[in-house]
């Protein structure tokens, strides 16, 4: 028996000890605060006594504003304080020697493509939708087959709360399919978009009705995200012979698959479509090739040309009838122009529309801010 508790307690003695080396591999070091957001300003920091020059750069610096020099003080901790920045959330990280790092001191992260980008939240009416909400929806990643693109795809899925709630198994709900930009892909809203948390906050304020929201992958040769590290199809989707397959397999596969896999309400009055940059494009283009599936549509960051084709089909648009066609462009956005065509063009046409204008350019604070300003008036 003595010998069972002398193994046991060496036991014990091991684990605390690969314990204890555990926490250590974590709390090495000098413990900062980074970032701090107060009413003065934001302070970044960063332990890093071996460093000989520090810097930060962040998305709310101005093109060729260039990286902000850190200053080294006491126990070799690098700091800065710029001045407090609009109510938004903001992407940053650390030039180390030359080296681009990520804040150790700050957990908040969202993925760009295949970056990993930490985050500052400037609290503020336009922010806080940007927080987590006391009713919580679920977001679901699923697999569908593309018989169009012969490949086995991944789409996000966000759910509204009480959707899974037994009292509420017979209730129906509109969809929203929301699509990423380029260098995008399934994940691109829900990390970078806070899509959940906007929708979440909208719905428990009474603000939009509860609503699906689908968020598919609008590269037709990926089968998911690239961190998945899953092969890309080798088809030519470049080939005129696939033209618009992606907007063929979202129409055709992706609609269906939703309203099987979940309980939607399967009619146009119930579908809405939006958009970024690419996927703006896309919902140009499945709006208009498809006239007759979704009564709400709102591409954000587009341009468009005007030929007698684009004309036409917004004719037919409008004769299929539809209940919003909401844009958003920023004022410095590169498809700035393309946009004032496009608005030229559904006003000639007679076709009703609310052109969108915010400032700043091609960038995630104004999508994230098109989605809370177009999500109250989808479904009503």
């Amino acid at each position: 028996m003595k010998k069972i508790l002398t193994v046991l307690a060496a036991a014990l003695l091991f684990a605390g000890a690969a314990s204890a080396q555990e926490i250590a591999n974590f709390s090495r070091g000098q413990q900062v605060v980074s970032p701090e957001v107060t009413a003065e300003g934001i302070t970044f920091r960063l332990a890093a006594d071996y460093a000989t020059v520090v810097s930060l750069t962040g998305n709310w610096m101005t093109q060729g504003e260039g990286p902000v020099a850190m200053t080294k003080g006491q126990g070799g901790v690098w700091e800065v304080t710029i001045p407090l920045l609009e109510p938004e959330i903001y992407t940053y990280n650390f030039i180390v020697d030359g080296v681009a790092v990520n804040d150790p001191a700050n957990f908040k992260v969202q993925r760009d493509g295949t970056r990993f980008l930490n985050m500052v939240f400037v609290p503020g009416a336009r922010s806080s939708v940007y927080n987590e909400a006391k009713h919580r929806g679920n977001l679901t990643t699923l697999w569908y087959d593309s018989a169009l693109l012969g490949i086995n795809r991944r789409m996000v899925v966000y759910t509204p709360y009480g959707y899974d709630d037994p009292k509420n198994k017979k209730v129906k709900y509109p969809v929203l399919y929301l699509l990423h930009g380029g260098g995008g892909d399934e994940e691109a809203w829900s990390s970078m978009g806070r899509a959940a948390q906007i929708l979440d906050n909208l719905i428990e304020q009474g603000k939009a009705v509860p609503m699906i929201v689908v968020m598919p992958n609008g590269n037709p040769n990926q089968q998911a995200a690239p961190t998945l590290g899953i092969e890309t199809s080798n088809v030519n989707f470049r080939d005129p012979a696939y033209a618009n397959a992606y907007v063929k397999s979202l129409v055709t596969e992706i609609v269906p698959f939703i309203e099987k896999q979940f309980r939607a309400i399967p009619k146009p009055a119930s579908r809405a479509i939006s958009g970024l940059s690419m996927g703006g494009g896309h919902t140009l283009t499945a709006s208009q090739l498809y006239p007759s599936v979704f009564d709400y549509i709102c591409p954000q960051s587009i341009s468009s040309q005007d030929t007698p084709e684009i004309r036409a089909q917004l004719r037919a648009l409008k004769n299929d009838g539809y209940k919003l066609y909401w844009f958003g462009v920023g004022k410095t956005d590169f498809l700035y122009e393309g946009a004032l065509t496009l608005d030229k063009i559904l006003t000639e046409e007679g076709l009703p529309h609310t052109f969108f204008v915010s400032e700043g350019g091609h960038e995630w604070k104004n999508w994230r801010l098109y989605l809370q300003t177009f999500a109250p008036l989808l479904f009503k």
